[in-house]
């Protein structure tokens, strides 16, 4: 008894107070703004910055000038995702990104495949963001410190786990200096390195003009054409995390719609300058690798030592790459958002476990929080914290989940073209964003399949066929639900009804039974009971904890919602128990611990009852196995533990499956 207050105040200091989701204004409280949905959200694509446009200029060889006709691509590139899924958002204003856009509009075996992609390429957001900034801080470091490096990033990892179990808001605000010291830092430093060399702007038209000629006689025009898309592809790293305000409009204030539009051009233009600006720093500035150290440590360390000298350029030149570190870890945040929604909408979809859909006492979905950090090190253990290999299987699912989000929206805006204004020029930009991702989606796993691309595959393949076997478990119970329902629902109403109310007796006998609603296991657990003990129980009692999980989680009106509809289901237990001549009521209570619910409902109910057993149901499979245990949240078994140890008898009662 002495130690759950303690758990519970460790708890509570460790991941903050509880949070009332019945509180009318909850939902502003938790919610983020355009600019802070710029910084958890588009971090991700802003730091891609850090190591995009650096694969990109290196694949280039010995052409480095071509660098600027993949700036220009670059730059087209980013605004043309940007505009295609602004209209993702205004089409699907409740969020769920690729996953949802697939599933409505290509079916749900490409909804799985893109749900599958993303939650993989979350995984491998945070990996490789941590993995980069790492490299970024192993810059300016001491030589005996770099062989710690994934220690760092195990460090690194632990710590966003635990500060976003506190929540999506707090997390974002935390981490908001680090993002706003990036910008602040970089920004001056491109805008400097693009306009120191305005006055060679000849000469480096001449440059351009002679490395064309050059590697035209070297390559041929097709082989130019072929180099320069070839970088275009590698640098595909850059577009990385575009896509994570449309994954994630239910954390978006409202109206949300705007909200994610105008988080959306903050991202686009922030990462549009960044790297089309890079990659033309490094032409303008002849950038060449160094051992040890990113081209962006290498072209800022040359800027920072042309304005300032001695210690104080060494000072500024490590603050610089610091903040682009922290930012990379920051960037890391916004696979801890995206996906646990994407988790969460394919729980609710059933092709995930149910808890992934739970939310915490904090309103985070934290099983999904615990899985992306979980795949995160199992990432980190197979690379190695190998940026460059990261990048390579990282890029395979974001371009496969932008793909099959054009193609999904190319279909929709078709069937929808008598309808829908402007829908021409809709299909028109999500046909161009498809034809771009889809072709640096082939061109990679083309180029890089031996090199890795063939892992990401194989993860992702194992992925969607493990979600396929959830939902297949899934109907199977589904079904020995709904035989219970025929086989219970339908009962004809009893030939007698009572004389009159029965009367309650509180020091009776009185059984109380935990249901999820009106069905067909509720009343096998009733019918168990009278058959079990006869004659002993005259008064029933039923209680049930209203979940108010991932897909309830919208407004106050949804949650009243499921107030009044549980309040009726419950209602339909009582009329039925009362025909039999027996005394019934109901409680019921919504929040999102269901154990915590069914605790204090317990305690209300023993204090009136003090003579009470409560009693549960628990669905029982033939092979009972890992996976079944697993996918089945176990509430009966958990209820009791609580119960017991709080001072009140409870039996679980087996219902076979048929």
């Amino acid at each position: 008894m002495e130690k759950e207050p303690l758990l519970k105040r460790a708890r509570r200091i460790l991941l903050g107070a509880p949070r009332d989701v019945l509180d009318p204004g909850i939902f502003q409280n938790v919610s983020l703004i355009a600019f802070f949905a710029w910084v958890g959200l588009g971090a991700d694509g802003v730091s891609s910055s850090s190591y995009g446009p650096e694969e990109a200029y290196l694949a280039l060889g010995a052409h480095p000038v071509l660098a600027l006709f993949v700036a220009a691509a670059t730059v087209l590139t980013i605004f043309v995702i940007s505009a295609s899924y602004s209209h993702i958002i205004e089409a699907f204003p409740s969020g769920g990104g690729g996953y949802i856009v697939a599933s409505k509009l290509l079916g749900e075996k490409a909804g799985v495949v893109t749900g599958s992609a993303l939650v993989i390429d979350y995984a491998l957001t945070i990996t490789v963001s941590i993995a980069a900034g790492a490299d970024a801080i192993s810059s300016f470091l001491p030589e005996p410190w770099r062989p710690y490096k994934v220690e760092f990033i195990a460090l690194a990892l632990g710590f966003l786990i635990w500060i976003n179990l506190r929540g999506a808001k707090e997390s974002v605000q935390v981490l908001t200096p680090i993002f706003l010291a990036f910008v602040l830092t970089h920004v001056p430093l491109v805008l400097y390195a693009i306009f120191r060399h305005v006055p060679d702007l000849p000469e480096v038209g001449a440059r351009v003009s002679a490395d064309l000629g050059t590697a035209s006689t070297e390559l041929g025009w097709l082989g130019v054409g072929a180099l320069i898309v070839r970088a275009y592809s590698m640098g595909a790293g850059t577009y990385t995390g575009m896509e994570a305000v449309s994954n994630s409009m239910q954390t978006l204030r409202e109206p949300r719609v705007q909200t994610g539009k105008r988080a959306m051009l903050y991202l686009s233009t922030t990462l549009a300058f960044m790297a089309g600006g890079i990659i033309l720093g490094y032409v303008l500035n002849d950038v060449t690798p160094v051992p040890g150290k990113t081209l962006n440590a290498v072209l800022f360390g040359d800027l920072v030592g042309d304005l300032w000298q001695g210690s104080t350029a060494k000072y500024i030149t490590a603050f610089v790459l610091f903040t682009e570190a922290v930012l990379l870890f920051v960037a890391a945040q916004t696979g801890f958002l995206g996906g646990p929604q994407v988790l969460s909408n394919m729980a609710n979809d059933l092709y995930m476990p149910r808890r992934f859909a739970h939310l915490s006492e904090r309103l985070v979905t934290k099983y999904g929080v615990y899985f992306m950090g979980g795949m995160a090190f199992l990432m980190l253990f197979i690379t190695g914290g190998d940026v460059r290999f990261l990048v390579i299987i990282y890029s395979i699912n974001v371009f496969l989940t932008f793909s099959m989000s054009q193609f999904g929206m190319v279909v929709h805006w078709w069937k929808d073209r008598k309808t829908e204004k402007g829908w021409l020029r809709k299909l028109a930009v999500n046909g161009v964003g498809f034809v771009l991702t889809a072709s640096i989606l082939c061109i990679i796993v083309v180029m890089k399949f031996l090199e890795g691309g063939w892992i990401t595959l194989l993860v992702t393949g194992t992925f969607v066929a493990v979600s396929f076997y959830i939902r297949r478990h899934y109907r199977y119970a589904a079904r020995q639900m709904r035989r219970l329902d025929e086989l219970l629902l339908n009962l004809p109403p009893p030939t007698t009804a009572a004389a009159q109310e029965p009367l309650v007796r509180r020091q009776a006998p009185t059984a109380v039974i935990m249901v999820s609603g009106y069905n067909g296991l509720g009343m096998h657990v009733f019918f168990s009971i009278v058959r079990s003990f006869p004659g002993m129980f005259r008064n029933f009692i039923f209680i049930s904890a209203g979940v108010v999980d991932t897909s309830r989680f919208k407004g106050v009106a949804e949650i009243e919602n499921l107030r009044k509809d549980l309040g009726k289901q419950l209602q339909n237990y009582v009329e039925f128990v009362k025909g039999h001549g027996y005394y019934a009521e109901a409680r019921h209570q919504e929040g999102t611990d269901v154990i915590e619910i069914i605790n204090h409902l317990a305690g209300g109910v023993a204090a009136d009852f003090p003579n009470c057993v409560f009693f549960s149901g628990k669905l029982v499979f033939e092979e009972d196995n890992f996976i079944s245990r697993l996918l089945h949240n176990q509430t009966a078994f958990l209820a009791q533990r609580r119960l017991v140890f709080s001072g009140y008898p409870m039996i679980v009662l087996p219902v076979r499956a048929m």
